[in-house]
């Protein structure tokens, strides 16, 4: 248990157990107590995957034709900065990044950037987009270590890292490596495959779902696992919801088989 005052509350101090739970020495406001529920889990965990998206109330994360810009609101998108503020890096696939060419960075809140890692076991990515090239943040791509890319990827680090296909990383040794490099608290933000992927692994501590009041009807959808052949093998996570301007974030609380 850890106890700390708050820098703008003298006399006012937090405390806070592994798990995130915590209590305070004053009453505290709906708005503050969301603010720590959501954060403090996150916070303390000095090992943590957390997978990230943002979907219509109908389960697609962009239009057919790949745009996503934005589907949730401000608050969540707020929301999504801090986590990026907590992390040691965030992590994207390619296809993310060639519909996208996202920045990944801190930018809404303070805090610094995330080291970025761009999941690309074939090599599939041109060196010329902006996230190899921008200098904001460290970045590394993640080629199959039999893989034929290239060997430059901009100012970009390459880490081969062998997989289960020619077209599939081995997710938990990528996790060790990153381990290793001192990068922990993983955020995994997308796109929808690469967060299935992790959470059909058993990869993931938390999972951040934000759902927007759209219905964007064909498009593309939010997560693909395994089919599961009934009702009662669908695994019920722990959940809390908590109200982000007109949408609703749905935290879960995972196991990850690391632990």
């Amino acid at each position: 248990v850890r106890r700390t005052t708050l820098a703008n509350s003298p006399g006012v101090w937090l405390e806070v157990d592994g798990s995130g739970e915590w209590t305070a020495s004053a009453r505290c406001s709906a708005s503050v107590r969301d603010f720590f529920d959501i954060y403090l889990p996150l916070k303390v965990r000095g090992v943590l995957v957390i997978g990230q998206l943002g979907q219509s109330l109908d389960g697609r994360i962009a239009t057919e034709s790949g745009l996503s810009h934005f589907v949730t609101g401000p608050e969540d998108i707020d929301r999504l900065h801090r986590v990026r503020a907590i992390v040691d890096a965030v992590l994207v696939g390619a296809g993310t990044v060639d519909a996208d060419d996202p920045e990944l960075t801190v930018r809404r809140v303070d805090g610094e950037n995330p080291v970025r890692v761009v999941l690309d076991p074939s090599g599939r990515l041109e060196s010329n987009r902006r996230i190899f090239n921008d200098g904001r943040a460290h970045t590394i791509v993640i080629h199959h270590d039999e893989s034929v890319g290239s060997e430059q990827m901009g100012e970009a680090e390459i880490l081969r890292v062998p997989g289960t296909s020619p077209h599939k990383i081995d997710l938990e040794v990528l996790l060790e490596k990153l381990s290793f490099r001192g990068l922990r608290r993983i955020l995994v933000e997308g796109g929808g495959l690469t967060v299935s992927h992790f959470l059909q692994a058993g990869l993931l501590d938390r999972l951040h779902v934000t759902v927007a009041p759209l219905l964007i009807g064909s498009g593309r959808p939010s997560l693909t696992l395994d089919p599961v052949p009934t009702l009662e093998e669908v695994p019920r996570y722990p959940c809390r919801q908590f109200c982000l301007g007109k949408d609703v974030l749905f935290d879960f609380e995972l196991q990850s088989k690391l632990e």
